[in-house]
């Protein structure tokens, strides 16, 4: 078994009973993954392009729990710590660790986006939160605009939204 089912097992038994959060990570895994391989990024990158994907939200529960809230920077404060530990679990390097955990921290800030795998991260999360959120088209278009900057998810996001 590869290490990503490894970790996507896992975050299904962390998120067990929670439907939404895993449908939430099964599809910006699915997404970030099909970015990735469209726009042609190395067979590393797009591993932790993946693993972040799958742990991106881990944050969520231990910021409800200690904080009764879990918005998107709760979730970098309090998500890299707990991914670690899945990471690790699943046999992840501690070089690939660090940068996932970056990733996981980092995954709601859109300024200073350092690397194709955190770009590709925050577009695959973004055409999920669009869906679920139901944001209006006219508020779709701005952000795609403002935010994204692969060809991919570019496509993606006036494909599936017509915008």
């Amino acid at each position: 078994m590869q290490q990503t089912d490894t970790l996507y097992l896992a975050m299904l038994q962390y998120f067990a009973g929670d439907a939404k959060r895993c449908q939430h990570f099964i599809k910006v895994h699915s997404l970030a993954a099909l970015i990735g391989r469209a726009e042609g990024i190395d067979e590393h990158t797009q591993l932790l392009l993946e693993a972040a994907a799958l742990v991106h939200d881990c944050g969520i529960k231990p910021g409800e729990a200690k904080y009764g809230r879990n918005d998107g920077k709760i979730q970098e404060q309090e998500g890299p710590a707990v991914a670690e530990v899945l990471l690790a679990d699943a046999g992840f390097a501690l070089q690939d660790r660090e940068r996932i955990c970056y990733l996981v921290g980092h995954h709601h800030t859109y300024s200073n986006i350092d690397g194709l795998d955190y770009q590709i991260l925050v577009e695959a999360d973004f055409l999920v939160n669009f869906y679920e959120d139901k944001l209006p088209p006219a508020n779709i278009k701005i952000c795609t605009e403002k935010i994204f900057k692969t060809a991919t998810g570019i496509k993606l996001a006036r494909t599936m939204f017509g915008i």
